[in-house]
């Protein structure tokens, strides 16, 4: 316990999982820095990353498990808690059924292959399908749609000869993609920047789109038309590659880029300059933002869309275009599939649940607050904050409220956990064992490390393994759990993928590549029906959607021709723009971090500013039709007229989920539109 050491390990704070070196002194850790060896951040680390030791140490760190009584929080031994939890979940089951369990983990087990993993197990152990994530507002979409196209996923590579920005923001929320980009934009590559606010990237860059939000669907059709109508497609790949380009060419024959202008605000000759830039770049890069194009009506359709933009120019497995890289395998921690019914929403959205018998394991969040209590009686939310997190936060709110059993395991007490029957103490990533890997590195090289266990649990907080395990027991499932601890939990997920438990903590602790890339295109590898790149799309079509990339207009729209409602929400709302020095609703009781961002700003551009009589600085509340917040303003030019940016993460009457409305939904995998709703502003009275 006294001895100085230096552990390597990894960051679970993003889905990137950095490298980072922890020193640990009598037992404490006490120095935090970025791991010079691991190829994607070389030694560097994030604002958060750099952080994470105060966030760790927090006195606001929950330290005991606790039981809400009377409206009020006892701190109860674990043994109480895990024995009461199993009792009144057996008693769901027998009464009503194992579909009565609802299990939810955040973003952060996004990164958490074990946190994932394990509360997929559980769900499957005691019956139940209904496992819901993230990954049903935000990312899965593109990882589906991709596949639909491709058979497999492929992913940026970050050395790129043309980065195409579109709805994103690396300075803000892709800490290595900023630093790849920076050293070869010094190299000579382009830069394309997509958004309706000229971020400060825009700045450096060869074009700058300033897009109404929502449209990015016919932005990326007009592209086609000029690539097609002007021959830079590469026909020799489509030829060899594809299917579907035929039926292509004439779908997108209207597309000009004088229609896009009408819709999308970007000039037609702005729509020609980037469609020629594209088409005549080999190594070009669509880098669309986290969610940023999921969170519309024409979500699937837009992913379709990149897909297919990257496909007819032929940047796919080039150097810096889409790279289809295999993922390790890992031995199978999740049991997703081993419940008698399907995740909810399954019915409704059957291409987000299975494609070409590939079944996925999440079910729609959007469907939850309206399936509670009927349906979904309790809830165990493991790493995640949903009623800050999901859209519709007054819905989700209301009906939690309705739930049976709430238990929340996490570090901090959330607004979720406020809501909770019970509230558990979790570990940090420095407490626990587990895998992390990274799929894109700057080479494009997949990269695997073993996540160390640095420090003892701190307090009474418990791992998922730990905890999971022994609520697992208590419910006469414990057979599923049958790791004696972490440590052989973690060499069994890392078997598969032939790099040993051992090798990764004694041979290569800074750790090591798990494959090797192939640019070749080699027979088989696009995993489609047709073993091509399906351009047009027949397993969209007979679920009676538009087989070739399509766009439709946001729900609620200023071109929607409801005037009633226009004339009470005027105003374009895109919620959720990322910020550097939070993770959605985590690290804010972190000051050094909150010092850098103390507060949420919503954003406008002077004319509409001027047109609500609001100034810099005052204080204003944001409206929809489901609810309002209050921010202080931001004036600016560098956000598009009739747009109003907010945040997301923020509790209390800045919750920017208050805005949004779980029943406004993309058709084909019910993601909320989130991004390109109607809203109205006006000045607090406070200021007037």
């Amino acid at each position: 316990m006294g001895e100085k050491k230096e552990i390597f390990t990894d960051c679970t704070l993003c889905y990137h999982s950095c490298g980072c070196k922890v020193t640990v002194e009598h037992g404490k850790a006490i120095k935090i820095r970025g791991l010079d060896v691991h190829p994607l951040n070389k030694g560097r680390l994030c604002p958060k990353g750099a952080a994470a030791l105060k966030n760790i140490y927090s006195p606001e760190r929950l330290k005991h498990p606790m039981k809400r009584v009377n409206g009020r929080f006892k701190r109860i031994s674990w043994d109480q808690a895990l024995d009461e939890i199993a009792e009144r979940l057996a008693t769901l089951k027998e009464e009503f059924g194992p579909q009565v369990l609802g299990v939810f983990s955040g973003s952060i087990g996004v990164e958490n292959l074990e946190m994932a993993g394990l509360v997929q197990r559980f769900k499957a152990a005691f019956g139940s399908p209904n496992f819901f994530s993230v990954e049903s507002v935000c990312y899965r979409m593109r990882i589906r749609t991709r596949q639909l196209t491709f058979g497999r996923y492929p992913v940026e590579e970050m050395d790129s000869n043309l980065y195409i920005l579109w709805g994103h923001n690396p300075d803000e929320s892709d800490f290595p993609l900023k630093f790849a980009l920076g050293e070869n934009l010094k190299k000579g590559a382009k830069l394309v920047v997509i958004d309706p606010k000229r971020i400060p990237l825009a700045d450096r860059a060869d074009l700058y789109l300033r897009i109404r939000p929502g449209t990015d669907g016919a932005l990326a059709l007009a592209m086609m038309n000029v690539i097609i109508t002007e021959d830079l497609y590469d026909r020799e790949f489509i030829e060899k590659h594809t299917t579907g380009f035929e039926k292509l060419v004439s779908h997108v024959s209207g597309c000009t880029p004088e229609w896009a202008e009408e819709i999308t605000w970007i000039p037609a000759g702005e729509i020609r300059t980037l469609a020629r830039l594209f088409g005549s770049t080999k190594g070009a890069s669509i880098f669309q933002g986290t969610c940023t194009q999921d969170q519309t009506a024409n979500g699937t359709q837009n992913s379709r869309a990149f897909s297919v933009l990257q496909a007819i120019t032929g940047n796919i497995n080039v150097p810096g275009g889409w790279v289809i890289i295999r993922p390790p395998r890992f031995g199978n921690l999740d049991l997703a599939l081993q419940a008698d019914s399907d995740p909810l929403g399954t019915d409704q959205y059957p291409l987000f649940s299975e494609i070409w018998g590939r079944k996925s394991p999440y079910g729609v969040v959007t469907l939850v607050p309206e399936s509670i209590p009927h349906t979904l009686k309790a809830f165990l939310v493991v790493g995640g904050n949903p009623l800050i997190s999901m859209p519709d936060s007054l819905a989700f709110g209301e009906a939690f409220g309705k739930l049976d059993l709430l238990v929340v395991h996490d570090l901090f007490m959330t607004e979720t956990g406020k809501a909770a029957h019970y509230v558990l103490p979790a570990c940090s990533h420095l407490e626990k064992w587990g895998v992390a890997y990274t799929y894109n590195v700057c080479h494009g090289i997949p990269y695997l490390m073993l996540r160390k266990k640095c420090i003892e649990p701190l307090h009474e907080s418990r791992s998922e393994w730990r905890f999971l395990t022994e609520l697992a027991e208590r419910l006469g499932v414990g057979d599923r759990f049958s790791w004696n601890s972490e440590e052989e939990l973690v060499a069994f997920e890392l078997e598969p993928s032939g790099l040993s438990f051992n090798y990764l903590l004694n041979e290569k602790p800074e750790g090591d590549f798990y494959g090797e890339k192939q640019y070749e295109v080699p027979e088989g590898q696009f995993k489609t029906p047709s073993q091509k790149i399906e351009i047009y799309s027949e397993t969209l079509e007979r679920a009676g959607f538009n087989p070739l990339p399509s766009y439709q207009e946001p729900e609620r729209s200023p071109m929607s021709g409801n005037r009633k409602f226009l004339k009470a929400y005027p105003l374009i709302l895109s919620s959720g723009n990322r910020n550097r020095y939070y993770t959605h609703s985590q690290h804010r009781s972190v000051n050094a971090l909150r010092e850098k961002n103390p507060e949420p700003l919503m954003e406008i551009g002077p004319e509409t500013a001027k047109r609500f009589t609001i100034e810099d600085g005052d204080t204003a509340i944001v409206e929809t039709n489901r609810g309002h917040v209050r921010m202080k303003a931001r004036v600016s030019e560098r956000v598009a007229e009739g747009v109003v940016l907010v945040p997301h993460g923020w509790g209390g009457e800045a919750n920017a989920n208050v805005l949004t409305d779980a029943q406004c939904r993309e058709p084909i995998m019910g993601y909320p539109q989130m991004k390109s709703l109607l809203c109205s502003i006006r000045k607090a009275e406070e200021n007037r």
